[in-house]
């Protein structure tokens, strides 16, 4: 399977430049079976949600639904997600045929006022294309492995993030983490330039295999379109050779 990892400078709260940015990239990338987006990837990180918030019948999943279905691949990633007054930071996977699986996010924010603003997830979910599971999640996730959790259940993990510069090493220390004690590919994509607030993002989006071995990289500090393929039968083949799954810890979630 091929995925495609969209590192984009995003800009500040203008959906219709983000659309055009993102419609751009896909069209001069085309054959991929997914096209990975960042976190917020219509706006940026912010938490305006009165303003920016919209439905699941909104504007931004209706692009996103034809993007998917004029390039015949998935296309996926987070946006402010307004439910009658109730909103959600809400990675959505949607299929070439309209279809959207949802993932709203376990792990606010604190510190950038998520808490404040947005409802906490509380569902995990894999989504299953094209034979492969894909457990979604969105940035702060990446913080709390127990929420990511392997249960023999999912394939690849997808984290779409809008992680600041300043806190780079951490966004590439867990990454690798999550896929070694996972035993699974990583996928991380990441925002790059200047948000409205001030912040700065490098970047730093990948993918990792269950090794904890780089497959690609995106340039720091640069818009950058990586594509790679996953291998699902080395993937199995070294679960079987290696299968350190079975020794895990059982344990329970509570709310």
């Amino acid at each position: 399977m091929k995925i495609s990892l969209l590192q984009l400078d995003t800009v500040w709260k203008d959906k219709p430049a983000n659309y055009d940015l993102i419609s751009q990239k896909i069209e001069e990338n085309p054959f991929s079976d997914i096209y990975v987006l960042p976190e917020m990837f219509a706006t940026g990180f912010c938490n305006e949600v009165v303003e920016l918030g919209e439905s699941i019948d909104g504007q931004t999943v209706a692009v996103m639904r034809q993007l998917a279905a004029k390039s015949g691949a998935a296309v996926c990633g987070s946006l402010i997600l307004n439910d009658g007054g109730k909103y959600s930071n809400s990675f959505l996977f949607v299929k070439p045929n309209g279809d959207i699986v949802r993932y709203d996010k376990r792990h606010l924010f604190r510190f950038g006022g998520e808490t404040d603003m947005f409802s906490q997830g509380e569902n995990r979910v894999v989504v299953e294309y094209k034979g492969y599971r894909i457990l979604l999640q969105v940035c702060y996730d990446l913080r709390f492995p127990v929420w990511s959790r392997n249960r023999n259940d999912y394939d690849v993990i997808f984290y779409v993030a809008n992680w600041p510069d300043s806190r780079r090493k951490a966004f590439d220390a867990l990454l690798k983490a999550r896929a070694i004690e996972n035993q699974s590919y990583v996928v991380g994509v990441n925002r790059v330039g200047d948000d409205g607030t001030g912040l700065h993002y490098d970047g730093g989006s990948c993918v990792i295999d269950f090794k904890g071995e780089y497959v690609g990289r995106c340039p720091d500090n640069e818009e950058f379109v990586l594509t790679e393929k996953l291998d699902i039968e080395a993937l199995r083949h070294f679960r079987e050779k290696f299968p350190a799954w079975l020794d895990a810890d059982d344990f329970s979630l509570c709310k």
